[in-house]
């Protein structure tokens, strides 16, 4: 993996969810990854409605 990309991949939202979702449908503690699955949903979704609410802006703002 090329040096550039290893912190991308260290640090990416999929293995904290899933690993969070695994952990509460099979009973078993989830431990920290419960919280960067929290982080990182949240971010997920304060970075889309700021993304959406300006393309929004952008496109009523012609007509």
């Amino acid at each position: 993996m090329p040096s550039w990309l290893q912190p991308v991949a260290a640090n990416q939202p999929i293995t904290p969810i899933v690993e969070t979702i695994r952990g509460l449908l099979t009973d078993t503690p989830v431990q920290d990854e419960a919280w960067w699955a929290i982080g990182w949903c949240v971010v997920i979704l304060v970075v889309a409605v700021a993304w959406g609410s300006w393309l929004f802006r952008r496109k009523a703002g012609r007509r």
